[in-house]
């Protein structure tokens, strides 16, 4: 691994009632890109049957102008993939298509489902056949084997079985679907584009196909688009909402609006409030890029120490690299980031970044500042140390892996060589994002359900 993150989760669109339905979805998961790079698909419903084109890698390298003349139709969905559940596979990507006994269908799922593994079981044990190892595909035999005549009641009976984290867009011979968990952990939109509907995983997906803003789907909502309009139900067991936190660190691009907040606007009051929490006498102050840049810009504001540009980011390294040879492996991360050094040498450097997680390419980013002559780096994270993994949809180390949850504040700083290290309290956090009871589990391992399947780790649960 190059660049030591969180891996993202996935990102999901859908266009209902416009006759460019599929070129429509194509640039919304252009605009979502950032939240998966492994693979992309999209489904058409032409009227009478669902088409689907699929591939792995970017969305500009996966469809051409003949793949996306296939998908015909007013309605249709797609999906951008980073494997939290199930290999990278081209059997795992998404959208999944299945005819059942309900009619045809097709889904794309941002997410994860934590309880997927026991349900498979079951399922498996009593003749059902998998064709992927996707966790997404437990609510397709879910589906067909409700005893729900109605497909969206189908739909409703065998989400029910699900804990966990899941936004869903289904597209059905006469509707497209959209669903939020009841605990609203990952985002999901409505907008509007001329006579059609979208629903999108964050709005900047709509800013760049020109649809119009409608609001957020709710926690536990149900939203149900045809050519009778739009009907909103709410079938679930209600429960307090557990936005995860996360999208607004790092997921989630700048200029989207989720959870009723701008996520600009969020990452620079964490920046401002790590900079009242940890001042430190510095000539300038640096982020890592991208993630770190608006943070950076408040902490900047509030400590009154110049902001600069002093690690360039290289913007064509793809998901994975493949290393040449094992002789140059001491390359790591130059080959993302490098330093300005007319802007490093002989400063005395604060350099920001949205989080640590195993330590490992913060270590990488002091060394290479200090052989750009920085006089000292002090390390400032806009976040919380990461002590505990996540199980809602984004890839993260266990728990042993994560440095922040076998080390204290001083064994980190000396690992990453640092001359200080400060982050972001969670106290500080939370009053940044306002009053909305958020999941911090990776940062206080207050977990909102029970995470069945992991060995090693009992977390509490509220």
């Amino acid at each position: 691994m190059i660049f030591d993150k969180f891996r993202e989760e996935c990102g999901v669109a859908g266009v209902y009632g416009d006759e460019e339905a599929a070129n429509l979805v194509y640039l919304c998961l252009y605009a979502l890109q950032h939240r998966g790079q492994e693979g992309a698909g999209i489904a058409a419903l032409d009227g009478n049957q669902i088409h689907a084109e699929k591939g792995l890698g970017l969305v500009s390298d996966i469809f051409t102008q003949e793949r996306l003349s296939r998908l015909n139709g007013s309605v249709a969905i797609g999906h951008n993939r980073y494997s939290t559940s199930g290999a990278n596979l081209l059997k795992n990507t998404q959208p999944i298509v299945a005819e059942i006994n309900k009619g045809q269908v097709a889904l794309a799922h941002n997410g994860n489902i934590v309880n997927a593994h026991k349900i498979r079981e079951r399922l498996v044990q009593k003749g059902a056949i998998f064709t992927s190892t996707s966790d997404s595909e437990i609510i397709i035999h879910l589906i067909a084997k409700s005893e729900k005549d109605n497909l969206e009641e189908a739909i409703i009976d065998s989400l029910s079985e699900l804990k966990g984290a899941y936004s869903i867009i289904f597209m059905t011979e006469n509707h497209m679907i959209g669903i939020r968990d009841p605990l609203g952990i990952r985002p999901l939109i409505l907008g509007k584009k001329r006579t059609g509907y979208v629903l999108v995983s964050e709005t900047c997906a709509l800013d760049l196909i020109e649809a119009e803003f409608i609001r957020e789907i709710e926690p536990g909502e149900m939203i149900i688009i045809g050519e009778e309009g739009i009907k909103s139900v709410k079938p679930f067991d209600k429960a307090v909402p557990k936005p995860c936190i996360f999208e607004f660190i790092y997921f989630a691009r700048p200029d989207s609006l989720i959870f009723n907040n701008y996520v600009y606007d969020i990452r620079k009051k964490m920046g401002a409030k790590l900079a009242e929490e940890n001042p430190v006498d510095a000539d300038l102050v640096i982020p890592v890029p991208d993630s770190g840049i608006v943070a950076t810009l408040g902490y900047s504001e509030k400590s009154g120490i110049p902001f600069e540009l002093g690690l360039i980011r290289n913007h064509y390294v793809g998901r994975t690299f493949i290393e040449p040879s094992q002789s140059i492996r001491h390359f790591g991360v130059k080959i993302k980031l490098n330093p300005v050094k007319s802007v490093i040498n002989g400063k005395r450097i604060v350099v920001v970044d949205d989080s640590i997680v195993r330590g490992t390419t913060s270590r990488k980013i002091v060394k290479m500042l200090r052989e750009a002559g920085a006089k000292e780096v002090h390390f400032r994270v806009s976040s919380p140390p990461t002590m505990f993994p996540c199980f809602y949809g984004i890839d993260t180390p266990t728990r042993k892996e994560l440095i922040a949850s076998t080390h204290d504040l001083e064994e980190i700083r000396k690992y990453i060589t640092a001359d200080s290290l400060g982050y972001l309290s969670l106290q500080g956090m939370c009053q940044c994002v306002g009053e909305m009871n958020y999941c911090d589990a990776c940062f206080s391992g207050d977990y909102p359900t029970m995470y069945i399947d992991e060995d090693e780790f009992n977390p509490k649960v509220n």
